[in-house]
């Protein structure tokens, strides 16, 4: 994609959602990076479902210590990989208290060495919780940066790093949430809804998806 279609692009993203943000609700940095991890192969809808009465109780790493193991096990059941994300989170609770003072240090590399955290969990927390410039990619910001060919690459690094050469500056900040939503909503694996898409036209996308048939009424 050419660099005035890409700010076009972007321009159009922008202009549909000023303010886009994370549907994960927390009220604190330990709150999303819990959220975050939560969140690896489920939806955000779920771990929200689970973490409001678990966020009511837990504020803090060693609020997570005290709850202990058995109760966070049983709080997050109804989320994908349950047992493991269990032993994840105590465990980067415990790293947070004793090499971090029981804060989310705000550094990559600090962040990728906690239990159950990689590179796209680290990108979130930056950009979200700290307002860094960076692109978590995931599966859809994948999809669309490869549908779209803003920035096309095999693996979610190569997508990230080429996303980094071609954002403009002035949407470096909220480029990884509207990528993130457009491709939620608009640009679905399955079924693009091309047809009401901000970007259709800048996109080499085909064949187009049309908008859906209305259906005829019933008869009487």
């Amino acid at each position: 994609m050419k660099k005035a279609a890409v700010i076009e692009f972007f321009h159009r993203l922008a202009e549909a959602n000023p303010a886009p943000a994370t549907e994960l609700e927390y009220a604190n940095p330990y709150q999303l990076l819990v959220a975050v991890v939560l969140s690896a192969q489920a939806t955000d809808v779920g771990v929200n479902r689970a973490t409001r009465p678990l966020f009511e109780r837990v504020t803090t790493p060693a609020d997570m210590l005290a709850l202990g193991e058995v109760r966070l096990r049983e709080a997050i059941r109804t989320i994908g990989l349950f047992n493991t994300k269990t032993k994840n989170v105590i465990a980067l609770s415990e790293r947070l208290i004793s090499e971090h003072g029981g804060a989310v240090p705000e550094d990559r590399a600090a962040l990728e060495s906690l239990p159950g955290v990689g590179r796209k969990t680290a990108n979130v927390v930056l950009n979200t919780a700290f307002g860094h410039e960076t692109i978590a990619v995931d599966t859809h910001i994948f999809r669309v940066a490869n549908r779209t060919a803003l920035a096309p690459g095999k693996t979610p690094l190569a997508v990230e790093l080429g996303l980094e050469r071609v954002t403009p500056a002035q949407f470096r900040r909220h480029a990884h949430h509207w990528l993130i939503l457009h491709g939620r909503y608009v640009c679905k694996a399955r079924t693009p809804e091309c047809w009401r898409c901000p970007v259709a036209d800048l996109c080499p996308y085909q064949p187009k998806t049309p908008p859906p048939k209305a259906r005829k009424p019933a008869s009487a």
